[in-house]
Formats: C-alpha cells, structure tokens, sequence
C-alpha cells in the first residue's frame, strides 16, 4: 500500500486520531462503543473521527451482526508501523489509562481481539 507520508502525519496530527489509532493498533479491533467509552468522547466525535482515519488508509473496518469494529488496516507500510510504535512509546502513559478505562467497561460486546 502506498500512503502520502504528508497524509498519513497530518492525520495523526490530531490527539483524538493519534489515539484511536493507538488504542485500535493495541486491542487489535474496537467497536465505536469501547472507543467512546475508553476516550469519554461522544458517539458522533468518534464517529467523525474514524472516517479521517479510514479516507487516508490508516484503519478499515467490518460489520459482525450489529457491530462495526475498526482495526488497523493490515497492508500498512512498515514505516506507518515503525511511527505507530514511536507514538506508542511517547504516548505510554495516556495509553495506559485509556487500555485501564476501557478494561473498566461493562457489557462489551463480543469480540475477537485480545484485551489491553
């Protein structure tokens, strides 16, 4: 897959993008409830965010029955994934209590993805 670098970076420019894209790349897939509820932002905040993220081929998405989970999209070059990882280590600690918020919430739906 090739991504315009200037794209990619401009899009996880933004805190709320940069920290879904962390938290999804982490648990491996997340439906818009957890992330709603792992970040205290509202449905439609998410929501709008998760489009950006999908139009410059940073996530993609499924329907499982009622769910849509987001994942990161699996052809990612390997210099997307080396700044993801970078992120990563230099968001640490905001991460940790996010995964911490999100292992707090109750009725979760079903899913193939491993917890934080």
């Amino acid at each position: 897959m090739s991504l315009d670098p200037v794209r990619v970076f401009k899009c996880l420019g933004d805190e709320t993008r940069l920290m879904l894209t962390l938290l999804v790349l982490r648990e491996q897939e997340l439906c818009v409830c957890e992330m709603t509820h792992a970040l205290e932002l509202s449905q439609p905040k998410v929501s709008r965010h998760l489009a950006q993220l999908r139009q410059c081929g940073l996530l993609e998405d499924r329907r499982e029955g009622q769910w849509v989970y987001y994942g990161v999209e699996a052809s990612l070059p390997g210099w997307v994934m080396a700044t993801l990882a970078a992120a990563a280590e230099g968001r640490a600690t905001e991460l940790e209590r996010v995964c911490a918020r999100l292992a707090r919430m109750g009725n979760r739906p079903e899913r193939r993805a491993a917890l934080c």
